[in-house]
């Protein structure tokens, strides 16, 4: 035996038994050939290394696709080739049985080791699998004993994982390792195998929901308990119940507990929705092919392996790989509008082998094994490959994106299809792009919490204030011990210390209601609720397309009225996404279409030659190109009757398209009006007709786009026999590849076309020779079925193939501007809002697309910073362009810069680039990758000024931007819902951005910066007579409340007021606010929960708290009998004054703050202080059984019986809220802002039918009969102070006129 290196033998004496004997066959087969090994020592350590990826029992799926074929394994293993008795005598008792699986290129050039296998070959006996799919014998138990007897001694066995390794696995913390790929039996036919043990692969039940049954309270409560409130009240309950306090448990227990509560209960219904939904889902009914019949089951019921048949306009209840449809090439067609919202019919094909078995028979007797990756989220990325064992060999094919069907798409245009499902549930791409609720924090959340902590701080200082004043007046012998309250021997007798401590933790529990624990459930409350306003907005409601404003997430509803910078993308976003084709240019030559027919540029439609019935070959060329160059799909019902009547112009009645571009349909669409029709594709043939002569082309390959290259290409054969490449793409990955053509006159041209705002498209071609066919079908073949680094490999060779292009022309084709956008930018520009456009598009569109939207004024003075190659030249431009607008500083400046120059400038000119950008009314950046757009974003976002961002786009290259930003909006466009299910909002166009912004968000802000300030506003002055009262009780803690007043004061008696203000008001009109965006300044950077504000309301909440508590004690403080028989107040009636006077005091308050009054305003304020009365009534005028004490019997029934009590109530309140209504009427009259000139002016004009008909009924006709517009309209008793007329509402918009003038 020779002797291995220390480190073998320590990695095999760590491994399993089979395990490390695998390995030490390896390391002893390397050892002894090592002056010839070089492919077969790769191959050992492949093998090690992807044995330990795989773990232990779980297998690698490709290691037999790259051992050596039969010969070569008897000539490297020659213990390989003897009898099975032998063989397990032997200490290399290994079986290799490897499926015929092929290579990973599965043709020529193999993976590790350089091995090779065809495509086709003698089919070997099936092997099986451990776990993950089969590997040699010796990994299971037989071999493992075999392979023992036969080996030679090498210390101790191996010991099994350890027991705690176990119980984690267990316990799912620390799952096993899995295979980077899973291999799928089609029908469940595992191999006929003892020691065979399939994988596990989840079942197919959809989960949305975050609680089960069992679960829901500890994962609810410990969720809850996360906040700093709910865990600081938590504190305090335990606190109280673990000593002697003041209060009673139940005072901090039983707000806690509702909170807790409502939070649960909200919580637990909408996962019970979620349930609800899931539980439809998996239990819809769906047809499998078992036991040689079709079965009738449930969707949750479908398992990995099984053969599913789908019906027409049915969805596909799993991730299914194609296997055949009702048509003889296997295809059909889909539609992801679910998933991506392309409306678009998508082709999908199934390989040839398994496309002819079209009945539940023949699939029965399939026998196949599909191997792919593991479930990803991409939904455009599928990699792997199908192995048909047909009688005495198998058969290979690639499997990629075109064969996978995704759940939740829906067949179309196909009467049934059958797949074998391959992801199932929660490994569906549907699932894995499921978006979590979005994590964003917002500015007023963060404020909430720094003052939070300042109460915090102003608690423990009162805490601690107070036990330090109360063991100084306890410093003299009088006090420390009074005759009426003597010590106990233990009381004497304990720690100094410990008594400190115990009193300041009282004292902390008698103040804790300083910190505002139902402010965060209110919140909570008021954003979920608000939300739905938007949704409600019928301003919002985009009528063609039947589409409504929707909410993703409501913790952002503030942020709304906080934006400073926009970043939005420019097509389907600012424009249509409807491409209507203008000009071309074939051969160097410009044309137009013209009444059908393409004119060159100068002639004239009745000129000679612009008379089009016939076409010119590069014309004619250049048109098929358009036409055979893409993706586009006919309806089904119109491919049958095409060769239905033409036209005299030879020319079919239109077609009806779809395209998953809507440049592709536009360029087809504008081909077809010109004479050359895409008639549509009958197997693997596209059929064109040129002024009505049909024309077939054999679809040889499609090279897909891909947003690196931008650029797709097909590869036909022309009905002559001829191999040609027609390739559409952008310019700058065309021209550069094109050898021949008008190049020059043609980059002139696009030029032209980007100038005037058309998105264009260069077209070229190629001829193939025999031979050069030959060696790029090899090179496809190869790299289409690599399973490692396929994507890699196909970018090679498309780029292989396509160069030495022929240029044929370039297209122009316009998209229109969205209606409003002009007007919305500007809107936003005066609200301070600065926008930036980022776009994928060239320089040139960009540009011309910002000067007509009014991003870019034709007045501002645009720079540049576009075409550097080097960090040098990018830092030199920057600084030149600093100074210029130094030099420059009156003018407004706009800045253009390419994808290609930030790179360089976010290099390492950072800094710079931000300067330059900030002193720039508006940036365009163009030519801009998904990460870039994103990177920008982060940049502003983490600026020291930390400005608040939105990003607003429509496709799935603005997901990345969108998630970066503050605030990420969708536009429900024509690119697909990617966009929008990753959003935190989602409108239908981007002239709803107004109204979002200056309308919602200026609401949103508005009331939950007085909700949040008000809560802390109404604590202070709850807590405050407390601390004060200590000064009048040496500090013993006695409490001022009662306890049920303690617990009632935040959950009912001040609740509901603020919440309603939260919810309804409308401080200005939003009619002014939409039409006046500067006012959107007034709130911009947090103006109303900064420090100045805070401060102004904690203030005012200590000054009302002096108010409340001095007041009562001079008016009705010592020896004061008000009482009708002389009886004096006692501490519980002073107590139940102050109370009294507070609840009133902070509910005047809240109606002071509102300036909306609704019914439901109405109904909550007085009603609050109404309930209180009653409660107290009833609470104090009765003896109740269930109360262990009841110090409040007949205190409130006194109180109210007190002629002073009354006299003081008024008078106390009255000098509370006198100094505030002062302050309002001086400021507003003296120092008023623009919202509060808003207010004013709209309180005076009538802006619209809604706002006239709140109005009582002699001030609306007052109102109408001032606008002179309006005469004809005659005012009826129809008005009412609730209700608008429907006259009204026929002249809104003249009334919104009339505030305009």
């Amino acid at each position: 035996m020779p002797t291995h290196p220390s480190p073998g033998r320590d990695y095999i004496n760590t491994q399993p038994l089979s395990k490390a004997f695998i390995v030490h066959h390896a390391l002893i087969f390397s050892q002894e050939n090592k002056d010839k090994n070089d492919e077969a020592a790769e191959y050992s350590s492949h093998f090690v290394t992807n044995n330990e990826a795989g773990g232990y029992g779980l297998g690698l799926p490709f290691l037999p696709a790259c051992l050596p074929s039969a010969p070569s394994r008897a000539r490297h293993f020659p213990r390989a080739g003897r009898s099975a008795a032998s063989r397990r005598g032997s200490a290399a008792a290994l079986r290799w049985r490897p499926r015929g699986s092929g290579s990973s290129s599965g043709g020529g050039s193999g993976r590790r080791g350089g091995c090779a296998a065809p495509n086709r070959r003698r089919a070997p006996v099936p092997w099986g699998r451990a776990a993950a799919g089969g590997w040699p014998e010796a990994a299971t138990a037989e071999g493992a004993v075999t392979a023992q007897r036969g080996a030679p001694p090498r210390g101790p066995r191996p010991a099994p994982p350890g027991m705690w390794r176990w119980v984690r696995q267990q316990l799912g913390f620390d799952p096993p390792h899995q295979s980077d790929t899973r291999t799928i039996y089609i029908a469940n036919r595992f191999p006929q195998h003892g020691h065979y043990v399939p994988q596990k692969f989840a079942d197919n039940r959809i989960i949305s929901s975050k609680y089960t049954v069992w679960n829901f309270v500890p994962k609810n409560l410990f969720e809850q308990f996360r906040r700093v409130a709910n865990f600081y009240f938590l504190i305090i309950f335990l606190v109280q119940l673990m000593i002697d306090t003041p209060t009673s448990p139940i005072t901090s227990g039983l707000p806690l507990f509702f909170v807790i509560t409502v939070t649960a209960i909200k919580q637990g219904y909408e996962d019970w929705l979620r349930h609800k939904a899931d539980n439809e889902v998996n239990g819809a009914p769906v047809y499998v092919v078992r036991s040689g019949g079709l079965v009738k089951t449930r969707s949750k019921n479908i398992r990995v392996g099984d053969i599913v048949r789908v019906a027409k306009d049915e969805t596909f209840p799993v991730d299914l790989v194609l296997l055949s449809s009702d048509r003889v090439d296997g295809s059909c067609h889909v539609t992801t509008a679910s998933l991506d919202g392309e409306t678009n019919l998508k082709t999908h094909v199934a390989v040839p082998e398994t496309a002819v078995l079209q009945s539940v028979a023949n699939l029965d007797k399939l026998v196949a094994v599909i191997e792919c990756h593991q479930p990803e989220a991409d939904l455009y990325r599928f990699v792997g490959r199908i192995t048909i064992s047909q009688q005495i060999e198998e058969i290979v094919r690639p499997l990629g994106p075109e064969s996978l069907l995704l759940r939740g798409a829906r067949l179309k245009n196909t009467k049934e299809i059958f797949g074998v499902a391959v992801y199932t549930g929660m490994e569906t791409k549907m699932a894995l792009n499921y978006k979590s609720k979005s994590q964003k924090r917002s500015a007023v959340e963060k404020s909430m919490n720094s003052f939070l902590i300042i109460y915090l701080i102003i608690l423990l200082f009162e805490a601690i204030l107070s036990t330090i004043l109360k063991y100084a007046w306890q410093a003299e012998e009088k006090w420390d011990e009074p005759w009426y309250n003597g010590k106990t021997e233990h009381e004497r007798n304990s720690s100094k210390i410990l008594r400190f401590i115990s009193d300041f933790l009282a004292f902390l529990v008698l103040y804790n209601f300083i910190i505002p624990i139902s402010l965060y459930v209110t919140v909570e409350m008021q954003k979920f609720l608000g939300s739905f306003f938007i949704g409600w907005d019928l301003d919002l409601y985009h009528e063609e397309t039947n589409q409504r404003a929707q909410v993703n997430t409501s913790d952002l509803n503030e942020e709304l009225g906080q934006v400073e910078y926009v970043f939005t993308d420019k097509t389907g976003t600012l424009t249509e996404n409807e491409m209507q084709f203008r000009e071309c240019s074939i051969n160097g030559i410009k044309y137009q279409e013209v009444n059908g027919k393409l004119t060159p540029e100068g002639f004239s439609e009745d000129s000679p030659d612009g008379n089009m019935h016939s076409l010119m070959k590069e014309e004619e060329l250049f048109l098929k190109a358009v036409c055979l160059c893409h993706t586009v799909q006919i309806n089904a019902d119109q491919t049958d009757g095409a060769d239905g009547p033409w036209h005299a112009n030879g020319i079919a009645s239109p077609l009806e398209y779809y395209a998953s571009s809507p440049d592709e349909k536009a360029l087809v669409e504008a081909a077809s009006r010109v004479g050359v029709v895409f008639t549509g594709t009958s197997g693997d043939s596209m059929e064109v007709k040129s002024l009505g002569k049909p024309e077939r082309y054999k679809l040889l390959h499609v090279l897909e786009f891909d947003p690196n290259r931008r650029r797709m290409s097909v590869i036909v054969e022309s009905p002559s026999g001829e191999k040609l490449l027609f390739t559409k793409g952008a310019e700058s990955s065309i021209l550069p590849r094109s050898k021949s053509g008008e190049i020059d006159k043609t980059r002139v041209h696009v030029d032209e076309f980007a100038l005037k705002g058309l998105r264009t498209l260069c077209v070229a071609y190629r001829r193939f020779t025999p031979e050069e066919y030959q060696e790029i079908c090899k090179r496809l073949h190869e790299a289409r079925t690599a399973l490692q680094q396929r994507e890699e490999r196909l970018a090679d060779v498309f780029n292989f193939i396509e160069r030495d292009l022929e240029l044929l022309g370039a297209t122009g084709v316009e998209d229109k501007l969205q209606e409003k956008v002009q007007e919305t930018i500007e809107a936003l520009r005066l609200a301070g809002i600065k926008v930036w456009v980022l776009t994928g598009d060239k320089h040139e569109t960009a540009v011309s697309v910002s000067l007509s939207c009014g991003h870019f004024h034709r007045t501002m003075n645009i720079l540049e910073l576009v075409q550097h190659k080097s960090d040098s030249t990018c830092a030199e431009q920057l600084r030149q362009l600093a100074k210029r607008i130094k030099e420059d500083h009156v003018i407004q400046h706009g800045l253009v810069v390419d994808g290609t120059s930030l790179s360089l400038a976010l290099r390492e000119h950072e800094k710079l680039f931000m300067e330059v950008c900030k002193n720039c009314s508006a940036v365009l950046c163009c030519r801009m990758a998904p990460l870039q757009k994103a990177k920008v974003v982060r940049l502003l976002k983490t600026s020291p000024e930390k400005p608040i961002t939105l990003a607003i786009g429509d496709g799935a290259n603005d997901v990345s931007m969108i998630q970066e930003a503050h605030v990420g909006i969708g536009i429900m466009g024509k690119e697909g819902r990617q966009a929008v299910r990753n959003s935190d909002y989602a409108i239908a166009r981007f002239k709803f951005l107004s109204k979002l912004l200056f309308v919602h968000g200026h609401f949103y802000y508005i009331r939950i910066a007085t909700l949040v300030q008000y809560f802390f506003y109404k604590n202070v002055c709850f807590i405050t007579p407390q601390f004060l009262y200590q000064f009048f009780c040496l500090f013993s803690q006695q409490t001022l409340y009662d306890s049920v007043y303690l617990t009632l004061y935040n959950i009912c008696f001040t609740s509901l007021p603020v919440l309603i203000y939260s919810l309804f008001e409308q401080h200005v009109h939003p009619h002014v606010l939409q039409s006046k965006p500067v006012l959107y300044r007034d709130i911009s950077k947090n103006a109303h929960l900064g420090y100045k504000p805070f401060l102004y309301w904690t203030i005012l909440g200590f000054f009302h708290a002096f108010i409340f508590f001095y007041g009562s004690y001079l008016l009705m403080g010592e020896d004061t009998s008000l009482l009708g028989n002389g009886q004096m107040f006692g501490n519980w009636t002073f107590g139940t004054l102050v109370f009294t006077v507070m609840v009133i005091t902070v509910t005047m308050k809240m109606a002071l703050e509102t300036h909306f009054w609704t019914w439901i305003n109405h109904f909550v304020t007085w009603g609050s202080i109404v309930f209180y009365f009653i409660f107290s009534l009833f609470y104090g005028g009765i003896i109740w059984p269930f109360l262990h004490t009841q110090d409040m019997y007949f205190v409130f029934v006194q109180l109210l019986s007190s002629g002073s009590a009354w006299f003081a109530i008024i008078l106390i309140v009255v000098a509370c809220l006198f100094l505030d209504v002062v302050k309002k009427v001086l400021y507003r009259h003296l120092q008023p802002t623009s919202t509060e000139k808003a207010q004013m002016y709209s309180n005076r004009v009538a802006l619209s039918d809604e706002f006239i008909a709140l109005q009582p009924l002699s001030r609306a006709r007052n109102q109408l009969s001032k606008i002179s517009l309006l005469r004809q309209v005659q005012v009826s008793t129809a008005w009412t102070p609730c209700a608008a007329s429907q006259m009204g509402k026929q002249h809104a918009h003249l009334l919104e006129e009339c505030w305009n003038d």
